[in-house]
């Protein structure tokens, strides 16, 4: 609130002191005319004891630039016909503003005249001496990238496309070249670079310098908020010794170091943790005006701030590629140098980057997919890349903190205390739909799938830490899907998305055990019995359509993850319709690719190279081959998949993975990590 009325009170000649229970509370007014939320003064100097004897009414005036209004209950009060001429009533207040801060101590007065029967001649007069003080925090609650001066509520935050309130990033990048850890992590600034993903704040102290000798500024962080926030003082200048913290996890307060006749201070303000299930995203910062001539000091005015601090986003197959990731490795069964060179030529196509990385970092830890997930931040003013580091601490364990995190690049991660994680925390188990709308509620960023134990109880399941890091950044409600019943337990062994060229945008891919077995059973009608899966692999016994469909064991237990009705579970089915429930899909929005599974012991694994487990960069799928029967010179299983997604404007590209990823229960996906275009749609517009 800003300017501020400091009041000083003088007797006024000719009478009593004080005005009367008439004069109440004042209020600061904006430099630039418009009304903001009052805030009240000190208590008024006057007191009605003082009021003349015989007082009825009063009037009021006051030096160029004090605008005075009176307050009245009209239900008890009549206005007076000279509306000049107000009665001593308690239910009649007085209310003062200023225009601009002052030039000097008390270079303003309001003088209140009381008067009796007559109104002709004044009984006596009090004058209240004002200096105006400009005192406002703002930051960017307009959400246009920059702090600017704000007459509307700074201390709430609304979502939406109409709502209010700055966002913070959370500072999980590493500008400077020779820092170590997370720029989070310095309380010292270590880069002039780190300042850019910062959030902006201005504190506007206006007034005479001679008050600032009684008076002073302090800026607070509550203790709740002291671990979340980081807030640098600027005083300009290219030296990293011109910017220090003054808030954070051990400074909850600051006392501002203004310097005469400096009338704008900026900081900068650095979010340090992600929401979480302790911590909601809301922050707040403070300043007060602080009367340094009273025991105990008395702040004598606060304006506060509010930020959120910005969620981290996956992004879907449907958002384009920029970066493929894949491990170079070598094994009993040699290097996977062919692996490479096809994943080489599948980015030639799609016009992203390869990026290697080698067997020496990566310890013979090929499941790059396992280890981490790539997603972003966003505020008004900047965003980058953040990577979210698995707990499944394997090979790859350190790359993604060693050989990823830098400048506008950032890293978090969520670490499983006590027992060790699982093989449903790697990341394979981890996916994110495009954008659907589910009756009439919109997930304009799509909504996160966690593969679980659900339906069944007890079983495997991803760490609370982690799912509820997920569901805490809002955005992008999980769902909890059914992928227990699998030997590696990941949901991108059963599903996928793919990008599409129509209104609707996207298909989700699902592996489907009855539809294989009615192909094989439609080839076998044709008269291709004899056609045999895993042609042309040396390694594998070939079997044969005829014999496929005589195995009765092949059969149930692909019957066992496509019956909706079998025991001990649903499997695919049951994820069918939680996905059509909770993603608004219909049965046109899915595409059953043929796949079968056969059972080890009481988990599933793919028969032949899982087709749904491949890696989508824009319209080229890198699809596993599937080895399946040759009809025509064509393999039935290849051609089938050709049929189905072709036409939606994509093009399948089938590379072997057989030896290399395949036989150790992993396939494309798994050993593939794309990092994509963040959505266009900024996630604050959104209603969580």
């Amino acid at each position: 609130m800003s300017p501020w009325e400091l009041p000083s009170f003088r007797t006024g000649a000719g009478g009593a002191s004080r005005p009367g229970p008439a004069v109440g509370v004042a209020f600061g007014w904006p430099c630039d005319g418009h009304t903001p939320e009052p805030r009240t003064l000190p208590p008024s100097p006057f007191s009605g004891s003082d009021v003349p004897k015989g007082a009825k009414s009063f009037r009021v005036s006051g030096s160029s630039g004090v605008h005075i209004f009176i307050v009245y209950d009209p239900t008890r009060v009549t206005v007076p016909t000279d509306k000049a001429h107000w009665p001593l009533d308690t239910h009649v207040d007085l209310t003062v503003s200023v225009e601009t801060a002052s030039k000097a101590l008390d270079d303003l007065k309001v003088k209140v005249s009381y008067f009796g029967q007559s109104e002709d001649r004044a009984l006596g007069q009090s004058v209240l001496y004002l200096t105006g003080v400009d005192i406002s925090l703002d930051v960017d609650t307009a959400r246009k990238g920059k702090a600017k001066r704000s007459q509307g509520d700074k201390k709430t935050w609304h979502w939406g496309p109409a709502g209010y309130g700055a966002i913070l990033l959370v500072n999980c990048d590493r500008d400077g070249l020779r820092s170590r850890g997370l720029d989070l992590d310095n309380s010292q600034l270590t880069s002039l670079d780190d300042l850019k993903d910062m959030s902006p704040m201005v504190l506007t102290c206006d007034g005479p310098d001679k008050l600032f000798d009684s008076h002073k500024l302090v800026l607070n962080v509550p203790f709740s908020d002291s671990k979340r926030v980081g807030v640098f003082c600027a005083r300009g200048g290219n030296s990293l010794s011109h910017y220090k913290q003054v808030l954070g996890p051990r400074h909850l307060s600051y006392e501002v170091e203004r310097q005469p006749g400096e009338q704008k201070i900026n900081f900068y303000v650095e979010g340090l943790t992600f929401p979480n299930a302790d911590f909601s995203g809301l922050v707040s910062l403070s300043v007060s005006l602080v009367d340094m001539g009273t025991l105990p000091e008395v702040p004598i005015f606060t304006d506060t701030v509010a930020f959120r601090m910005a969620p981290w986003i996956m992004t879907p197959n449907t958002q384009p590629p920029l970066e493929l990731y894949v491990c170079s490795v070598i094994d009993a069964h040699g290097s996977n140098e062919k692996f490479l060179n096809d994943m080489s030529d599948l980015v030639s196509k799609a016009n992203c980057k390869l990026i290697i990385c080698p067997w020496v970092e990566n310890r013979n830890d090929r499941w790059i997919q396992d280890e981490m997930e790539f997603g972003y931040v966003e505020a008004p003013h900047k965003s980058f890349p953040v990577v979210f580091d698995s707990p499944r601490d394997r090979g790859l364990k350190e790359f993604a903190y060693k050989r990823i995190l830098g400048p506008d690049f950032g890293y978090v991660t969520q670490e499983i205390p006590f027992a060790g994680a699982s093989g449903l925390d790697s990341f394979g188990n981890l996916d994110v739909s495009p954008p659907v709308t589910v009756g009439g509620k919109e997930y304009p960023l799509g909504r996160i799938l966690i593969g679980s134990s659900f339906p069944k109880s007890g079983g495997r399941r991803m760490a609370k830490v982690v799912r509820d890091f997920l569901k805490a950044q809002q955005v992008q409600a999980p769902v909890e899907l059914y992928s227990d019943w699998l030997a590696v337990g990941h949901v991108d062994e059963f599903l996928t998305f793919v990008p599409t060229s129509d209104q609707k945008g996207f298909r989700l891919l699902l592996a489907s055990p009855s539809a294989c077995l009615k192909l094989f059973q439609e080839k076998k009608a044709e008269g291709y019995g004899k056609a045999v899966q895993f042609d042309g692999l040396e390694q594998q016994v070939k079997r044969s359509i005829n014999e496929m469909l005589a195995d009765r064991n092949l059969q149930s237990d692909s019957q066992f993850v496509q019956d909706p009705h079998s025991l001990p579970q649903k499997c695919i089915d049951w994820n069918r319709e939680v996905l059509k429930r909770e993603l608004g899909l219909m049965e046109r929005d899915i595409v059953d690719i043929p796949q079968l599974f056969h059972l080890r012991g009481p988990y599933a694994e793919a028969f032949f190279p899982d087709m749904v487990n491949m890696v989508v960069l824009g319209k080229y799928l890198g699809i596993p081959k599937p080895y399946g029967p040759i009809i025509n010179g064509r393999c039935c299983l290849e051609e089938k998949v050709r049929s189905l997604l072709e036409p939606l404007g994509l093009h399948c590209i089938f590379i072997d993975d057989y030896l290399s990823y395949h036989k150790l229960l992993g396939e494309i996906h798994c050993g593939t990590n794309v990092r994509r275009q963040p959505f266009s749609f900024k996630w604050w517009h959104m209603v969580p």
